[in-house]
C-alpha cells in the first residue's frame, strides 16, 4: 500500500490506548484497528477530522505517502 498509517507512533506520542481512542472519537475497536493496521481501503474525511482532533495532530502526522515504484517520479503517467 503507498499510504501508510503512522497511528502507532501518535498513541505512543500521546500515551494513549487504541481502546481509550476508540471511546473519545466514537469509533468502534474493529474499524480503528483496520485503519490502524493499515487494512482500510479509504478513510472518510469526518473520521480524519475528528481523530486529528483528539490528538491534536495534522492529517499528514497520521497517514505517509511512500513510492512503491522506487522510481521517484510522482505525479506521471
Amino acid at each position: 500500500m503507498a499510504i501508510r498509517v503512522t497511528l502507532d507512533r501518535m498513541l505512543l506520542e500521546r500515551r494513549m490506548s487504541l481502546t481509550e481512542l476508540c471511546d473519545r472519537v466514537g469509533i468502534t475497536m474493529a474499524n480503528l484497528s483496520i485503519l490502524k493496521t493499515g487494512k482500510a481501503k479509504a478513510v472518510r474525511f469526518s473520521t480524519l477530522e475528528a481523530l486529528c482532533k483528539e490528538l491534536r495532530c495534522q492529517p499528514a502526522d497520521l497517514l505517509v505517502f511512500e513510492d512503491e515504484d522506487g522510481d521517484g517520479e510522482e505525479g506521471t503517467d
